[in-house]
């Protein structure tokens, strides 16, 4: 399944039709993007030491996985989409992935799994395809009472507490490192709009991809500055609170 642009919100982002792929590589500097992958990094990658091969998932969002080379020797790059692949890409589903068992020592996806319908069977591929000890490193939109009309345009089959992550993900055999949420400082802003798309009711049906409008430069540094303050604390703990969780975690030996 492919990445979405869920937790920008539409007030930054609107649900609109797009030329497919991600938006993300055209807007690398989007306050979201350079804000998830430095969450994701401080939260996640000292989990994913000594990987020799590794596979990210939802690689049409390659913003958010750009760091993943840095802890891995060598990376492979899945997506259903082709249009948001390198010529290097493989373009095949995260239900029934193209590789050999024991194949991965690390497997990324980031928001990618709120797109699998079942879940358990992309993770049971995950776990399938990682060797002993491997790690697999996610991110998912939280709260099922912040599904709004936004979730149906990007294609999600659900929203998650970091309860609903850990059980999804220890279902599927892979033990728990560490679940967090990330967005914290920028929370408030998330529920308030989503409150006001509840009140709107507004019906939207999938859409391809939604767009990124251009954000005024002061908007766009400032909450990527707020979000540099989740960083700081996710070096050391967990966030109670967040529009995102995070996950880590790895397959026994």
């Amino acid at each position: 399944a492919g990445p979405s642009t869920d937790e920008a919100w539409s007030f930054l982002v609107p649900s609109q039709p797009g030329h497919g792929g991600s938006p993300s590589h055209s807007v690398e500097d989007y306050w979201w993007y350079v804000a998830r992958s430095d969450l994701l990094r401080t939260a996640l990658a000292r989990y994913a030491v000594n990987a020799a091969v590794a596979l990210d998932l939802g690689s049409a969002d390659g913003p958010s996985a750009g760091w993943i080379p840095h802890v891995a020797d060598h990376v492979v790059s899945l997506d259903i989409d082709p249009r948001g692949l390198s010529t290097t890409g493989i373009c095949g589903s995260a239900m029934a992935l193209p590789f050999a068992d024991e194949t991965f020592d690390l497997v990324s996806a980031f928001d990618v799994i709120e797109h699998c319908e079942p879940e358990a069977t992309a993770l049971a591929e995950v776990a399938r395809v990682l060797r002993p000890g491997g790690s697999f490193l996610m991110a998912v939109p939280a709260y099922r009472w912040a599904w709004s009309d936004h979730d149906v345009a990007n294609g999600h089959h659900r929203r998650y507490t970091r309860a609903r992550a850990a059980q999804a993900v220890g279902a599927a055999g892979l033990t728990i490192d560490r679940v967090t949420h990330g967005f914290a400082t920028v929370f408030p802003f998330f529920a308030a709009e989503r409150l006001v798309r509840r009140l709107r009711r507004g019906r939207t049906e999938a859409q391809d991809i939604a767009e990124i409008p251009q954000v005024p430069l002061l908007l766009n540094s400032a909450l990527t500055r707020l979000s540099r303050l989740d960083s700081k604390v996710l070096a050391r703990a967990d966030l109670p609170f967040g529009s995102s969780v995070f996950l880590a975690a790895h397959k026994p030996s």
